[in-house]
């Protein structure tokens, strides 16, 4: 363990020139052949393909959470298939005592986590007037304070042997919100500082990083029904593609990862535009959609 140690801590101790050197450098990639992996929502969507590039990475162990049984078991199969032991369990991430006694439970059977996934998330898709008071609390309980547990639960073993990551699938839309999905923009929102708050509380801790994903409309069924004004310039983005860039972060140790980059470009343009102006990009972009027409989960 303590070859591997070598996290975010030590380079503090460097100099700020020392730190830009570093950057500049491509980063090495670690191995992942130590490494247990758990995915919430691991049984479809970007949580199945995250499952099978972490395999094709060469992740000793992979395991799978969500609330589907039929999807799960397909996955893990699949998984299991190309040589990676998999191992699924039921569990809804919203329910705080079923994340903790679950995770005791793939301790037992299966041990320590070294990299947890939070990739679960539901979407309505409707108006704050248009919700359901009871959908609006799903969608915060399982996309913000799913992670709240499901950190709490495995995160203070990573710091015990000093080696894991904390990756969390959020969503450009965390950064710049749009009508009809006020749920869905609003715990992403707070997924967003959640982990912002972690990464910078997991700094002087050697051998634990963070990774969010900020991906755009990703082609998925949660995502079914979306509708952007420009396909041809803004195409959704296929989830194959969110699961390789996510796991190249992990093994680079990168916090956050814009995609498609030009996403940046949106998030500069909303801190220095007025309102009005944001507005007409958005609509130029594409990113000004119809989203009352779409609901779906992982």
């Amino acid at each position: 363990g303590g070859a591997r140690a070598v996290g975010c801590g030590g380079l503090r101790g460097q100099g700020r020139g020392g730190r830009a050197v570093r950057r500049l450098l491509p980063r090495a990639r670690k191995d992942l052949s130590g490494d247990v992996v758990l995915i919430t929502g691991g049984g479809r969507g970007i949580g199945r393909h995250l499952a099978k590039e972490f395999a094709k990475q060469g992740a000793k162990k992979v395991i799978l959470w969500g609330r589907t049984e039929k999807c799960l078991k397909e996955t893990s199969e699949e998984i299991s298939l190309g040589g990676t032991e998999c191992h699924y369990f039921l569990c809804d991430v919203a329910n705080r005592e079923e994340v903790y006694r679950q995770a005791m439970v793939v301790r037992e059977k299966v041990g320590d986590i070294t990299i947890l996934v939070n990739n679960a998330a539901v979407v309505h898709g409707r108006t704050l007037i248009d919700s359901d008071d009871d959908a609006l609390l799903k969608s915060q309980h399982i996309n913000t304070l799913g992670q709240f547990w499901t950190t709490k639960a495995f995160l203070p073993r990573m710091l015990e042997l000093r080696w894991g990551h904390v990756v969390c699938i959020n969503s450009i839309l965390s950064l710049s919100s749009i009508p009809g999905a006020i749920d869905y923009c609003t715990s992403k929102a707070s997924s967003l500082a959640f982990m912002e708050s972690l990464t910078l509380g997991l700094l002087d801790c050697p051998g634990v990083s963070c990774t969010t994903v900020l991906p755009f409309h990703t082609n998925t069924e949660m995502f079914q029904g979306m509708r952007v004004r420009f396909p041809q310039l803004f195409p959704p983005l296929k989830p194959e593609l969110v699961a390789q860039r996510t796991v190249d972060a992990v093994r680079t140790n990168t916090a956050f990862v814009f995609l498609p980059w030009t996403m940046r470009v949106l998030v500069i343009l909303k801190s220095i535009l007025p309102q009005y102006a944001l507005e007409e990009i958005y609509k130029f972009s594409g990113i000004y959609s119809c989203m009352n027409t779409f609901k779906g989960r992982t």
